[in-house]
């Protein structure tokens, strides 16, 4: 199901038709004495939309609708009897009394009708200018006493001036549904709902399965989808009284795609399980909030996060709880929620200590400096890590993981606390020296036990030897501990399938990037001694550097220098910031990455493959000179070796070249296809995972190359460049990108020969068609069930341009 706004407009799905109508009545109304046949249409006052009678693709059955009348390519945003199709062109369209619409046949059958409870005199069907049909009395000028609209009854577009949700007075929900094929406009599998439960945020269901979750309505948008917030083009809003309906301003023009949802599998509803986060700027996509942990440990190490995560310290309200505060998140499910508008944010979290139910608190509404209150009542389920916009929640946690006693607990809290404080004080008086001396000599043992666990690895670089072959300063746990404010949450920059990194600042007033080992990373101590070991060998501009580590007990830490424009998807892959990036600066971009991998491959001490680049390991420093970060999955090689094969295939989907993903064998020329996939991306501003276009549904390589193959490649160009680019750099980076992604490893360029080829004139050689490049279901790449159905789960968001 693809749910499209089209200025604004959200349709299941796309609806190309082979439209007959070629008599058009003069008005656009219907009156008791007049009727519509197949063949004739009737035009809204200003000749925006029609209504007449018209056959999907592929179908020779006739169906009555509503579609746009000044766009070029028809498009039917209504179905009339989407159920009950005609079998031939002898329907006919006509209104009855006591005042409702009827479609027969030819046998004069009724087959759909409108229905209402209320009669009138003189009733009359009329196609109003926003392409709602409505049902009234003739002389009925009350646009809220409608006897019947369509509006009441979508089918897969949501019109401007539409509403979703539902009246709680009649019990009437407005909903979206969609289309069960190309050929059929039955209702499919698909639907779209505002909530009507807890407080207001929209789903994408699967027949009776959550699939997309928008995240709930914060007063200027809704928190999982910030590219929707308020803006010149379009507005919507929530109205919450005794109904909860969705509204849209209106547009007019073309079609241009304004936003697609889901995008990746972040959006995938509940993907992390209760307490757990999403990011897809990870490795590992799901972890677990600060101050939990997993479940199911195992399971969690093996791939499978649905269980999600548990609190490391068990609530205790009786006793007093705290609070911690995570911020940039998409806000979990809603649906068991309380919420009210005219309390401070202290105020909530007042009421949220005293319910011992309440397990989160947050600002309802952003606006306006913020207002209202927003509580949880049970596990918090489909949290999002949003790499833009994103809002603050307020979890309930044990006493002893508050943040703060001033800042996270109450009153009660506070006295507990100087209580629990004073007792301790009398017992450690009590106990004195003995107390002392075996709290220390635990302490010791522990310290011992931890030395000799994880493979011996700490102890492995406690000798001169090792020290200096490792190359790098080795910093004390308590510097680390200090420069990362005991590796706060308000410092933590993100979390990858190493584990959390950190902002730290050290005493010398350098700011730095903090790795932490985690415990349940995906990646182990193999990872890290070959990240360490590796990259302290490497010096180049284009790559991140190394400035030292710590290896005390347990912990295993890596610090390197900080990028404080972060990584190149924060910019490309962002409605915001993808403006930052002008064209110079992403050939700039593109130039420097080129740069960093022909040294790996060629100019470093060892020949170095990555096997994990992607956006969002290429960091941005100050001057947006590009990095290449993240080497625990990389390997080296000395000699003339240029590959080789493993059972263990690591990187991510999108990125990786076939003959890696499929058979494990890798080489420099699989960086290569990693690089060519960021070049495309990059000239785009699109992922190639995820990617959608409504003519095809290959993904963003196959669509490159099938531009090219037709010679349209600068309708790859990012729209948000506009026309201030160099076309002649830009389609020698298109070019460079499809060589690269070529199918055949052999048929790859060297990097050496696609520096050659982005900063010269010469002819360039003809791409060959790129590997992983055939039609797919993007939705369900992530699962394991075939979709026969042309329905499909997604919302695509259009805009039409004023022309």
């Amino acid at each position: 199901m693809r749910t499209l706004v089209k200025g604004i407009l959200l349709l299941f799905p796309i609806s190309i038709l082979f439209l007959t109508q070629k008599i058009a009545c003069a008005t656009d109304t219907l009156t008791t004495t007049q009727f519509i046949k197949d063949g004739e249409t009737i035009i809204s006052a200003g000749g925006s939309f029609a209504l007449g009678f018209f056959s999907p693709s592929n179908s020779n059955n006739r169906y009555v609708g509503i579609w746009y009348q000044k766009i070029s390519i028809p498009t039917v945003v209504w179905v009339a009897n989407r159920e009950v199709p005609l079998v031939n062109t002898s329907g006919v369209l006509e209104v009855i009394k006591p005042g409702l619409l009827v479609l027969r046949n030819g046998t004069n059958s009724i087959i759909w009708s409108t229905n209402s409870s209320t009669s009138v005199p003189n009733p009359v069907a009329q196609l109003l200018e926003t392409g709602n049909l409505v049902v009234k009395d003739e002389n009925q000028d009350n646009l809220e006493m409608f006897l019947w609209q369509s509006f009441d009854y979508p089918t897969d577009t949501f019109l401007p001036g539409m509403r979703l949700g539902q009246n709680f007075v009649t019990g009437l929900e407005v909903y979206l549904s969609s289309w069960k094929s190309y050929e059929d406009p039955a209702p499919g599998g698909y639907t779209y709902h505002c909530d009507p439960t807890g407080y207001p945020q929209n789903f994408i269901k699967k027949d009776s399965s959550l699939e997309f979750r928008t995240g709930p309505w914060n007063g200027l948008g809704f928190s999982g989808v910030p590219s929707l917030a308020k803006n010149p083009i379009f507005s919507y809003q929530v109205v919450i009284d005794n109904k909860e309906r969705w509204t849209w301003d209106n547009q007019t023009g073309s079609w241009l795609i304004y936003l697609s949802a889901p995008t990746d599998n972040c959006d995938s509803y509940g993907l992390c399980g209760a307490y757990g986060t999403c990011n897809t700027g990870n490795s590992a996509t799901c972890g677990c909030l600060d101050k939990f942990s997993p479940k199911n440990p195992e399971k969690w190490a093996n791939g499978d996060r649905s269980g999600g995560c548990s609190r490391r310290i068990p609530l205790d309200c009786k006793s007093g709880d705290g609070f911690l505060k995570y911020s940039s998140l998409k806000l979990p499910d809603t649906r068991n929620s309380s919420y009210n508008t005219n309390i401070s944010l202290e105020e909530c979290r007042t009421v949220c200590l005293k319910n011992c139910s309440c397990t989160a608190y947050s600002i309802l509404d952003i606006s306006n400096g913020g207002s209202g209150c927003l509580l949880w009542f049970g596990d918090l389920i489909d949290i999002k890590v949003m790499s833009q916009g994103g809002e603050d929640i307020y979890i309930r946690m044990a006493y002893s993981e508050s943040v703060s006693l001033q800042s996270s607990v109450g009153k009660k809290g506070k006295k507990l606390a100087i209580s629990l404080t004073l007792s301790l004080a009398m017992v450690l008086f009590a106990l004195g020296l003995i107390l002392y001396l075996q709290r220390r000599k635990k302490k010791l043992a522990k310290q011992k036990k931890e030395e000799l666990s994880g493979h011996n690895f700490s102890m492995a670089y406690t000798d001169e030897h090792n020290k200096k072959d490792l190359e790098l300063p080795l910093l004390e746990l308590s510097r680390i501990i200090k420069a990362t404010n005991n590796f706060s949450f308000q410092n933590k920059l993100g979390e990858g399938g190493f584990g959390p990194v950190y902002k730290g600042l050290l005493e010398d007033g350098q700011e730095v990037a903090v790795k932490r080992l985690s415990e349940y990373s995906m990646q182990g101590l193999d990872e890290f001694k070959n990240e360490a070991i590796c990259i302290a060998k490497l010096q180049h501009r284009n790559l991140v550097k190394l400035l030292g580590c710590c290896i005390e007990g347990r912990e295993k830490i890596l610090i390197y220098e900080y990028m404080p424009n972060k990584s190149l998807d924060f910019f490309i892959f962002d409605q915001t910031g993808r403006y930052s990036l002008d064209w110079p600066m992403r050939f700039h971009i593109i130039q420097g990455i080129a740069r960093g991998l022909l040294y790996l491959h060629q100019d470093s001490r060892l020949r170095i493959i990555h096997r994990d680049l992607k956006a969002s390991n290429i960091l941005l420093d100050a001057d947006m000179n590009p990095k290449i970060s993240d080497f625990g999955t990389a390997r080296s090689f000395g000699g003339n070796e240029t590959g080789a094969n493993t059972n263990r295939v690591v990187g991510t989907h999108g990125y990786m070249p076939p003959e890696y993903a499929v058979d494990g064998i890798f080489s420099v020329k699989s960086d290569v296809f990693s690089f060519g996939v960021i070049v495309l991306e990059i000239v785009s501003g699109k992922r190639n995972r995820g990617f959608l276009h409504h003519d095809h549904q290959f993904n963003l390589l196959g669509h490159a190359w099938k531009l090219y193959k037709e010679g349209r490649e600068l309708e790859l160009v990012d729209l948000h460049l506009g026309d201030s680019y160099n076309s002649l750099q830009v389609l020698r980076s298109i070019q460079v990108g499809l060589l690269c992604v070529q199918h055949g490893p052999d048929d790859r360029p060297d990097m050496s020969s696609a520096i050659f080829m982005l900063g010269n004139d010469g002819v360039l050689p003809e791409a060959k068609h790129p590997g992983f490049f055939m039609e797919r279901n993007v939705v369900n790449e992530h699962s394991s069930s075939t979709q026969t159905s042309s329905s499909r789960g997604e919302i695509t968001m259009t805009l039409l341009e004023a022309r």
